[in-house]
């Protein structure tokens, strides 16, 4: 009777520790604003490798996107106007796409013919460091590695409110 009693404590023991450990992977760390924005690196497609620290000094507007989600491709024009129109003031655009499929990636940027940093992340390593599982989504990350704003869903980045928004960030030593 002992021994049968200490083995179910045992593995109910087992049992939860097991479900603490299955909890505590799955939860994935997610970055706010004023949080220290995640370093990562990664081969951009124009061959340049790169990481976060390398935008020290500039304002980094990090989307994460995929060629299959309607709204990411939506969004695109208005974060090249944007780029154009910030890039001489210290801003950079940097897009990571999910996309798996390195073929349509590939055939949606000849036809997008974007002007900023594109690279592709099909293991989705850089996004989950930041808690994105929600496309698009776009961090603006200050000179000091900083979050400053955290924008989930598409956006309209010509629009005046955005741009006065950006403008400020720039304005920020």
């Amino acid at each position: 009777m002992k021994v049968e009693t200490a083995l179910k404590v045992g593995i109910a023991c087992c049992l939860v520790l097991l479900a603490y450990g299955v909890v505590s992977a799955l939860r994935t760390p997610v970055v706010n604003v004023n949080d220290r924005a995640p370093d990562f690196t990664i081969t951009t497609d124009s061959g340049r490798t790169i990481s976060r620290t390398n935008f020290g000094g500039r304002l980094l507007v990090l989307n994460f996107w995929a060629t299959w989600c309607p709204p990411c491709v939506e969004e695109m024009p208005s974060l090249d106007r944007l780029q154009r129109r910030f890039a001489s003031s210290g801003l950079v655009v940097l897009g990571v796409s999910v996309d798996r499929d390195a073929n349509a990636y590939r055939r949606f940027l000849e036809r997008a013919r974007v002007s900023f940093l594109t690279a592709r992340d099909p293991e989705a390593r850089i996004s989950s460091r930041y808690g994105t599982f929600k496309f698009p989504e776009t961090y603006l990350i200050d000179r000091r590695g900083r979050v400053r704003e955290k924008i989930i869903g598409p956006a309209d980045w010509t629009e005046a409110e955005m741009m006065e928004r950006v403008r400020r960030l720039l304005e920020e030593s």
